[in-house]
Order: structure tokens, then C-alpha cells, then sequence
């Protein structure tokens, strides 16, 4: 929940307990479902609108992304 809670904001590739790796997202909003009490954070895909949820508990780990790299070697 803390790790959630500091990259809110931020732009991270979130890698999953089951090996998969979300590229590239921006962690918005951090959710509890009242009836399950499960805990979900909401992403959004860079430069994109559409919204999704990833349950907290299926998240192995988060790393943080250096936007500045992407800007400067796309710059031919």
C-alpha cells in the first residue's frame, strides 16, 4: 500500500506476480472495493485515456521511468 501510495503520479512499469510486465503506465488513484475489501490502484496508459485496475495483491513490483530519456532519443 505505501509503494502504491508513492508513485501516484508517476510513470512505472509494473511487473506481476505471474511474470507479465505492464509497460509505461501512470499510477492515478488508489481504490478499496467496499465489499471485498480488497485494495486496487487505478493506471493509465501513457498517452492514453482509457483507464484500467490492477488488484494491489497481484503486483510483484513497480520501477520508475525516466520520462526525459524517451523525449531525448526520440529527437532525430
Amino acid at each position: 500500500m505505501n509503494m502504491a501510495k508513492s508513485f501516484l503520479g508517476k510513470n512505472v512499469n509494473v511487473h506481476l506476480k505471474d511474470g507479465s510486465v505492464i509497460v509505461n503506465v501512470q499510477f492515478s488513484e488508489l481504490l478499496r472495493d467496499e465489499f471485498s475489501r480488497e485494495a486496487f490502484i487505478r493506471c493509465v496508459a501513457y498517452g492514453k485515456e482509457n483507464e484500467f485496475k490492477i488488484p494491489l495483491r497481484s503486483i510483484a513490483w513497480a520501477e520508475q521511468l525516466n520520462l526525459n530519456l524517451f523525449l531525448t532519443c526520440d529527437r532525430n
